[in-house]
């Protein structure tokens, strides 16, 4: 007796797998004035993505935390202290680590370039990460500094380290690059690769 083709071969459709799990975004931000725009970058990835934002110190002076949108968890120093209390209990900087398939760090201040990515010293939950950071998944940077900093000969170096981590960089003309065009670049980058399960 002869089995009856399932209904999308009998209607000429090409069978799909499983539905894909939405990608998962570590978002990070620095002390730099372009980190007004962090809200503004949040919410053009968690349109599509699941996110979640870590924050430094410095960066909170200028982050709007209330225009955040709602389905991004924001952390920062603090978090990484109140949820360790003894030997063998998740540390956040590990766990966020391990639940991003990607990390952008947007803006990207000449301070957290220099001293603790391009140095590897790791004081603060952001720089935690980044020292934990497996480099065979991706990471992009957009830096956020005036035009003197950004001209200065150390910040070529540091970029070139970078660099040779496989760190991905998103220039911008003298400033960040615009959230749209970060967005941009991270969804193309993600739409040409498959993600892990």
């Amino acid at each position: 007796m002869a089995h009856p083709e399932p209904q999308y071969v009998q209607r000429g459709k090409v069978p799909m797998g499983p539905p894909r799990r939405k990608p998962r975004i570590l978002l990070g931000a620095c002390g730099c004035v372009a980190a007004v725009q962090f809200a503004s970058i949040c919410h053009c990835f968690s349109e599509w993505a699941e996110v979640k934002a870590v924050a430094t110190p410095a960066s909170l002076h200028f982050i709007d935390i209330e225009s955040l949108p709602d389905n991004v968890d924001l952390y920062t120093d603090g978090h990484e202290w109140s949820c360790w209390e003894k030997v063998g209990d998740n540390v956040l900087h590990i766990e966020l680590y391990r639940w991003a398939d990607l990390m952008v760090i947007a803006p990207l201040s000449a301070n957290t370039l220099a001293k603790q990515i391009a140095g590897g010293i790791c004081d603060n939950l952001l720089t935690c990460i980044v020292r934990a950071w497996d480099y065979s998944k991706p990471m992009f940077i957009a830096p956020g500094m005036n035009t003197f900093t950004w001209r200065n000969p150390f910040t070529e170096k540091h970029l070139m380290l970078v660099d040779e981590l496989g760190v991905s960089f998103i220039p911008g003309d003298d400033a960040m690059a615009e959230p749209t065009e970060i967005h941009s670049t991270v969804r193309l980058y993600l739409e040409s690769r498959p993600l892990p399960n």
